[in-house]
């Protein structure tokens, strides 16, 4: 058995995905990460998936499935219902916060800007999955 959080991310954008990783192995969390960068190839991952990750860290702002959808249908999925769900997004309406919570996501974290800021993510990932970084 593995220590190691396994991450999905649905993110559509290289740099944040980049930024990610980098802070990833900054914070030194031992993890495998899967990333999946449009919207209409979670409902595919969601059937066909033999692993179930710790958690799942996604973007609003998808392409071709809008980001709504996607945790919809996380949500909707038995074996995924009960993944931790951290959104992250640039979005910081309030009807989107709302909506995502109401769906069930358990964070909703505007993107940080900074790289200090996705650090502070890290702890936010950790807490979710009750792990410890290394």
């Amino acid at each position: 058995m593995t220590d190691e959080i396994q991450i999905l991310l649905i993110e559509d954008d290289q740099d944040d995905v980049d930024l990610f990783q980098y802070a990833l192995r900054t914070n030194a969390v031992a993890c495998e990460l899967c990333v999946i960068m449009q919207g209409d190839k979670i409902a595919p991952y969601l059937a066909e998936s033999p692993e179930r990750p710790d958690i799942i860290v996604m973007d609003l702002n998808l392409p071709l499935v809008h980001g709504r959808e996607v945790l919809k249908q996380i949500k909707a999925t038995d074996r995924f219902r009960h993944v931790p769900v951290l959104v992250l997004t640039t979005s910081s309406a309030k009807e989107d916060r709302d909506f995502c919570y109401e769906m069930g996501a358990n964070e909703f974290i505007t993107k940080p800007t900074t790289l200090a800021g996705f650090n502070t993510l890290m702890s936010a990932i950790v807490n979710l999955t009750g792990t410890s970084s290394r």
